[in-house]
């Protein structure tokens, strides 16, 4: 596996030295860059292809969330602070982890190797057209799944479950980025938490999305539209 690359911004020295003590202690982990000037870090991010940030929220000048969405091509980010406050906002930015120091290298290597995983199965995800497949990890497993033996999706927040016929897997990623990202291999809302495969719907009403192998799924009301057209 290839490294994941690191940049870390903090305007507290000790902070930066201890993400660097921490990065240096897991397996496929490179640290490019550390920065206590955020301007700095942002000059650089615009011109260098990182996979993870690590960012602290309060910095003079420009604060970590507004660092964060500066970025044009935004990579994966944790966030790591000394206040609770931001985490909502956090979360809404698509953020892999939200840390508050101290952080323990347990609770880091946790949130870092969250963010492999996620890296992992995107990187899975981009050459699906080759192969029609994706690799992930779930419940520390690597697992190959075709594309055409998903039945459904379901979403928990950042994380969703893959339905197949014979196993379900419990996933990072947000529904809407696998709707977004598959949507032109046949997979379609039906339900504010629930996506199918459309090739394994048998037949639906005015509540229920009824699949070939006799499951049972909600049609959410704002979904019967689309579901139509699609179907034809």
């Amino acid at each position: 596996m290839a490294n994941l690359t690191v940049v870390n911004v903090d305007d507290e020295y000790p902070a930066l030295q201890l993400v660097k003590q921490y990065c240096e202690q897991i397996q496929d982990v490179e640290l490019l860059a550390s920065f206590q000037n955020p301007e700095e870090a942002l000059d650089f991010l615009k011109t260098h292809q990182v996979d993870l940030v690590i960012f602290d929220i309060n910095m003079p000048r420009i604060n970590g969330v507004e660092l964060l969405q500066q970025l044009p091509d935004r990579p994966l980010c944790i966030f790591l602070t000394l206040e609770s406050k931001y985490a909502v906002k956090a979360f809404e930015l698509d953020v892999v982890h939200y840390l508050v120091k101290p952080v323990d290298f347990d609770t880091f290597k946790k949130a870092v190797n969250k963010a492999k995983d996620f890296l992992q199965f995107k990187n899975s995800v981009n050459n699906r057209y080759q192969e029609d497949y994706i690799m992930f990890k779930s419940n520390y497993v690597m697992n190959k799944v075709f594309l055409k033996d998903i039945l459904w999706i379901q979403g928990f927040g950042e994380y969703i479950m893959l339905m197949t016929p014979l196993k379900k897997y419990m996933i990072l990623e947000r529904m809407s980025n696998f709707e977004e990202k598959f949507h032109d291999f046949g997979f379609i809302r039906i339900h504010k938490s629930y996506i199918v495969l459309s090739e394994h719907i048998n037949s639906y009403d005015s509540g229920s999305v009824y699949l070939k192998n006799g499951e049972q799924l909600p049609l959410g009301r704002t979904y019967k539209k689309t579901l139509r057209e699609h179907l034809g």
